[in-house]
This record gives structure tokens, C-alpha cells and sequence, in this order.
């Protein structure tokens, strides 16, 4: 992964607010890297104290689940911190787009 690539997703995500939450490809297509949610993935797991105002924790996948199997970011993690942002989760354990989403497709600029 480039350091291109690598600071335009984090730089992105730094935009999120408290209380959202994108999925994987969206964050792709706002960073100018349509296509490439795999990536954004690795470049998530990648992150390390160097980088503290990178919230990580907004991103899950399209469903609106957590996907994260990463020793280092948990999954109990995740939702904790999401929680503290006041973020709620169904029974099954997704997020309501409606209610927490960022960025509709609508809203980005081609």
C-alpha cells in the first residue's frame, strides 16, 4: 500500500463524527479509491498508536456489522467504542444505516 493511499483513507476518516459510521467501500470511494475496500481493511489493521485520531471503530462492513477479527482492534473493542459514541446496536448485532450512516453515495462528488 502506498503512503498515497494510506493517508488519504486515514485522512478521510478523521472526517467521520462521533456517532457514524461507514462501511468499507464507502470510505474507499470518499478517499478517491473506488473499488478498494479490501484495502481500506489492511490500512485499518495496519494502524498503530502512531496514529490516535484515526477512529478506526466507524467502519464496518455493508451490513452494518462489525468484521473485524483483529487481535490488536476487537471486535469487543469496537462495539464498546461505538456504544460510547451512542451508537446502538439491533439484537442481531447490526447498526441502522438510517440512523448512523455518513456519506450517502449521493453526497459524493465523481
Amino acid at each position: 500500500m502506498s503512503n498515497e493511499f494510506l493517508t488519504a483513507i486515514y485522512q478521510t476518516l478523521k472526517q467521520v463524527p462521533a456517532g457514524r459510521i461507514v462501511n468499507y467501500g464507502r470510505l474507499a470511494l470518499a478517499a478517491g479509491y473506488p473499488g478498494y475496500a479490501r484495502a481500506v481493511g489492511k490500512a485499518l489493521h495496519s494502524l498503530d498508536e502512531q496514529y490516535p485520531d484515526v477512529a478506526w471503530w466507524r467502519v464496518v462492513n455493508r451490513e452494518g456489522r462489525i468484521s473485524t477479527n483483529c487481535p490488536v482492534h476487537t471486535a469487543i473493542e469496537q462495539r464498546q467504542r461505538l456504544e460510547a459514541e451512542g451508537i446502538e446496536f439491533d439484537d442481531r448485532g447490526y447498526i441502522s444505516w438510517q440512523r448512523f450512516g455518513w456519506l450517502e453515495t449521493s453526497e459524493l462528488e465523481f
